[in-house]
């Protein structure tokens, strides 16, 4: 047997091994392009704003404020897997934040009652769509924007449109998403939310059904998984993580507003989308979403004290979901084209 390797080896062409070089170099940067990219941004706008980029104050602001936008693309990460749209995530977090808010101010509830029921609730708007996406086949894009859009009227109802000042939150309620001991606590559910999403999709089969079911759900189909009850399942989640976001965010800004939640659907999505160009290739993925995450986050903290006007983030975010579209579709596509070339022929 090592006699036919060592044949094979010394009658393969010249050029194969440049080639075979090539291709592992470019499947090196395919994997582990985000972590070079947050390398490189954090090396330049660190060069050039060494005092106060990554001064302890600016840190801290970025892991709190991005947190929200870090569970809400965790939250578009578990549909997505499916090949599903869920474009009611930003007016499900809107609308649990101004419930939180309003539960406690107007209602009197204690906070962990308050949260429990809002994380009951998204719970079941969740399910709702994807009810309407797995019994009624109404297209997910269509069914969550319709969704999503209900959501924002519910806010609008419940809030007269105004601001649900929370001037007598209690501080355990506040203290939810402060800074303990250099830690900024909102950072840690995303953490902890992120683990427990990574041992599901990449170490249980429900996991990894998701995924089977995102590649080809005929086939999913054909080996037993159950197609309808998984989509299901996975819309539940991400409601559950919105209005887990939703509850962080009315802990951060301590009132509720209605319209505040769809400025965070496109950095979420753009992040999720983003994400599965790194890491797994191809296919929406925890490591690479948070990646995605931190890079946009930290990026944008550069820009600006570079002296970028407010208005650049539009731009900086519309532009990274077209580019971020792009790459995840060449990813899959490449994908696709090395598991048909490693069939048996």
């Amino acid at each position: 047997m090592t006699e036919q390797l060592v044949q094979a080896r010394r009658e393969e062409p010249a050029g194969a091994h440049p080639a075979g070089r090539h291709r592992r170099l470019s499947e090196l940067v395919a994997t582990y392009g985000l972590i070079i990219v947050f390398v490189l941004v954090m090396v330049i706008f660190g060069a050039l704003r060494p005092n106060t980029f990554f001064s302890t104050i600016n840190i801290n602001t970025i892991l709190v404020g991005q947190s929200v936008t870090a569970m809400l693309a965790l939250a578009e990460m578990i549909p997505l897997a499916t090949r599903q749209f869920d474009l009611s995530v930003g007016f499900h977090l809107g609308m649990a934040q101004v419930l939180v808010v309003g539960f406690q101010v107007q209602q009197g509830l204690p906070w962990p009652v308050a949260a429990a029921v809002i994380l009951v609730i998204g719970a079941l708007v969740g399910a709702v769509n994807g009810v309407l996406v797995t019994r009624f086949r109404i297209d997910s894009f269509i069914a969550t924007m319709g969704v999503g859009t209900l959501l924002y009227g519910i806010s609008n109802w419940y809030s007269g449109g105004q601001q649900i000042v929370g001037s007598d939150l209690p501080d355990s309620f506040t203290n939810l998403t402060a800074i303990y001991h250099h830690i900024p606590l909102p950072a840690l559910y995303v953490a902890l939310a992120a683990i427990v999403l990574w041992v599901v999709s990449e170490r249980l089969p429900v996991g990894r059904n998701l995924y089977v079911i995102g590649a080809s759900p005929r086939a999913a189909e054909l080996v037993g998984i159950r197609v309808d009850r998984h989509v299901l399942a996975a819309f539940a989640m991400s409601g559950f993580l919105s209005a887990l976001a939703g509850i962080m965010l009315g802990s951060i800004l301590q009132t509720g507003t209605p319209s505040v939640g769809p400025e965070y659907l496109l950095p979420a999505f753009a992040a999720t989308l983003l994400g599965a160009t790194s890491i797994h290739p191809g296919r929406v993925n925890v490591l690479g979403t948070l990646l995605a995450v931190l890079i946009l986050a930290f990026s944008f903290s550069g820009v600006q004290q570079l002296g970028a006007p407010f208005y650049v983030q539009y731009f900086f975010n519309g532009g990274i979901l077209i580019i971020a579209v792009g790459l995840s579709v060449y990813a899959a596509r490449r994908r696709q084209r090395a598991a048909t070339s490693a069939k048996p022929q």
